[in-house]
């Protein structure tokens, strides 16, 4: 019995040694900390997938208008650092138009900022909004960014 016991507590150790979290040798705290990121190097965002709204709207300048105000609005909330990645879709059937990766932890912080943009108020664009867990250092793409754009939007 003595025996089968101390097996048992070997067995234990050893398994316990095998899960044991090591601690990276590259953290940075203080580079996480200004991120907000969680002892995985994680955080929450919002993902948006933005879709074809039911809105349609016949006139070409009244259209370009709004996109041009979608573009702008995506280039602000990218220099407040709300916007992390922002893109568009190739063309498919879902209506998929394109992405957003809000640097908020709320879907209502996200709706407010998604309030801002003219092409999602008159519904040309609609969008749905779930919380995303990610790389806490995926801000830093957005200074990458800048250097690799050849041309600015």
């Amino acid at each position: 019995m003595k025996n089968i016991l101390y097996l048992g507590l070997l067995i234990l150790g050893m398994l316990s040694r095998s899960y044991a979290q090591k601690t990276n040798a590259k953290y940075d705290h203080l580079l996480a900390d200004s991120l907000g990121a969680d002892n995985y190097g994680m955080k929450y965002y919002t993902f948006v997938l933005l879709k074809t709204g039911a809105t349609k709207i016949t006139d070409k300048d009244s259209v370009n208008r709004l996109f041009d105000g979608h573009m702008k609005n995506i280039q602000r909330l990218a220099k407040e650092k709300k916007l992390i990645v922002a893109g568009p879709f190739g063309k498919n059937e879902r209506d998929y138009r394109g992405i957003f990766i809000l640097n908020v932890k709320t879907i209502k912080e996200a709706e407010a900022l998604l309030s801002t943009d003219p092409a999602i108020k008159t519904g040309l664009l609609i969008s749905e909004i779930t919380l995303w867990y990610g790389s806490a250092a995926l801000p830093l793409y957005l200074e990458a960014s800048e250097k690799v754009n050849k041309f600015e939007f």
